[in-house]
């Protein structure tokens, strides 16, 4: 089955908006899209609601401690290889820049411009065992992605000479130890660039949703979606878990990467989980990192956050573990004529601390930290300090690293926003207003190829998806359990 992409090819009709849309999640695509729809005057008339197994209402309770979006930092970048992307991360920077205001969206240390040091290793990592397919990019290196960046980064900057200041080449080791100021070092060649930063996750996120709730445009229902209701070829709404339907005109999912399991992405998209850890500092030792820009080694995934309340980040972007899940009852299938199936189905789905408090990151992640944290704050007291929580984070990962944001091909009144990769908080405050674009069948013409849903067969919907953009560290294929059980990992993984 071949599918020609809803968002790319314009309807000949004018856009008729529906009277009613149901977002499935409340992460930075689904709430993003929200506030987009509600300020938009083609949706003036239509009922607008988001629902999520978070309840919005309850203090600390939404967005879900487990979901990608909710965290104590993301990094803030237009250091991208892709110049589309890079620009549009550029537009969302001069919305995280303003803090003039409470309200504004970088005030209140929601927003933290401490520069991004960006590097590459010389020798290239081994080739990854993921399949090729179709649509996919020349497989980069993370120097390849480092030296394009830095191409790209300069091309933005050109238009403002004090923006261009900012950014600067780091040609070896020495250089790079110098910029890092921790007496650490890492890669052979990279660049600084302090127009760069990172956000406080959380604190951006009850901005986002507070500024969804002045619209006064919005229906929140809590509930965990199990399965999506359809009549013939349309779909028409969702199921939860305590028997509810909701139904609506419009169904837009963007539940991240627990998307799989309500729709059969056609190995589009997979969840990967990846790992995080945290150390407790003493005030003397993040007074010495006050200065330090966040570093990311695009080799091997492995990056660092600067300390806030006493708390340093460390973390892998790589290509992930897999947690294959056998689901009871299959997702809506590619298309209505799809043969029906009572069969059980695997998928590989998020598996978090939320609903398995035992549960630890692998000893293999751990011990990767472990060397982060040596080779860029290579400080004696910190070598073997325990971390004080860590953390699985789950992507909803394709194999080019590009958003998945389409009407579905087969399914009329479906619309789908997922596949982040890792590396769509960035975009939160202009992502919404591209999801509402694409909607209206108004796609912008740069994402056109990039974000419309790619021809899909039965046999490609097992298919494991590895993200080869360059910028993934570890091991191509790992599997959670496996891992898990290869070693007893080092400390419970706490959302």
């Amino acid at each position: 089955m071949t599918s020609a992409s809803s968002c790319s090819r314009p309807s000949s009709s004018p856009f008729s908006p529906p009277s009613s849309i149901l977002i499935i999640g409340s992460g930075v695509f689904g709430l993003g899209t929200a506030l987009a729809l509600a300020r938009r005057d083609a949706f003036a008339q239509c009922s607008i609601t988001v629902v999520d197994r978070s309840d919005p209402s309850q203090s600390g309770a939404f967005p879900s401690p487990d979901a990608a979006s909710v965290d104590t930092s993301r990094i803030i970048r237009a250091d991208y290889a892709d110049p589309a992307y890079a620009a549009l991360a550029d537009e969302a920077q001069v919305e995280w820049r303003k803090q003039g205001k409470p309200t504004d969206l970088g005030a209140e240390g929601r927003y933290n411009e401490a520069g991004l040091l960006l590097v590459g290793d010389a020798a290239p990592p081994a080739p990854a065992a993921g399949p090729a397919g179709e649509g996919l990019k020349p497989k980069l290196t993370g120097m390849d992605y480092a030296r394009m960046s830095w191409a790209n980064v300069l091309s933005l900057a050109s238009k403002d000479p004090e923006l261009a200041a900012r950014v600067r080449e780091l040609p070896n080791p020495d250089a790079i130890r110098d910029a890092l100021g921790t007496g650490g070092s890492s890669g052979s060649w990279g660049y600084i660039n302090n127009n760069s930063g990172w956000a406080n996750a959380a604190a951006s996120m009850a901005w986002l949703l507070g500024q969804v709730r002045r619209t006064g445009r919005v229906n929140f229902v809590a509930g965990t979606v199990v399965s999506l209701e359809h009549s013939e070829n349309t779909v028409t709404g969702a199921k939860l878990d305590d028997g509810r339907v909701l139904s609506a005109d419009l169904v837009m999912v963007a539940a991240g990467a627990w998307t799989g399991g309500l729709v059969d992405l056609g190995g589009q998209a997979v969840a990967t989980g990846q790992v995080l850890g945290y150390l407790d500092l003493t005030e003397a030792e993040q007074e010495k990192l006050a200065k330090m820009p966040v570093i990311l080694n695009l080799s091997t995934g492995l990056f660092i956050i600067p300390p806030k309340d006493r708390v340093l980040k460390i973390a892998r972007h790589a290509y992930g573990y897999i947690n294959p899940v056998t689901l009871g009852s299959a997702p809506l299938p590619l298309s209505p004529e799809s043969p029906r199936t009572e069969a059980s189905v695997s998928v590989s789905l998020p598996r978090t601390s939320v609903t398995d408090p035992s549960l630890s990151i692998p000893a293999e992640g751990a011990a990767d930290l472990r060397c982060a944290l040596r080779e860029m704050i290579p400080w004696p007291e910190l070598y073997d300090r325990p971390f004080s929580k860590t953390r699985l984070c789950w992507y909803s990962d394709t194999a080019t690293a590009d958003f998945l944001i389409d009407y579905h091909p087969n399914w009329k009144s479906l619309f789908v926003a997922t596949g982040d990769s890792g590396h769509a908080f960035k975009f939160l405050p202009v992502i919404g207003e591209k999801i509402t674009d694409c909607i209206m069948r108004n796609c912008p013409p740069e994402f056109k190829d990039k974000w419309n849903w790619k021809s899909t067969t039965p046999a490609r919907s097992g298919t494991t998806v590895f993200t080869e953009d360059g910028s993934r560290g570890g091991m191509p294929g790992l599997v959670l359990a496996d891992e898990l059980a290869k070693a007893e990992a080092v400390v419970p993984a706490t959302a």
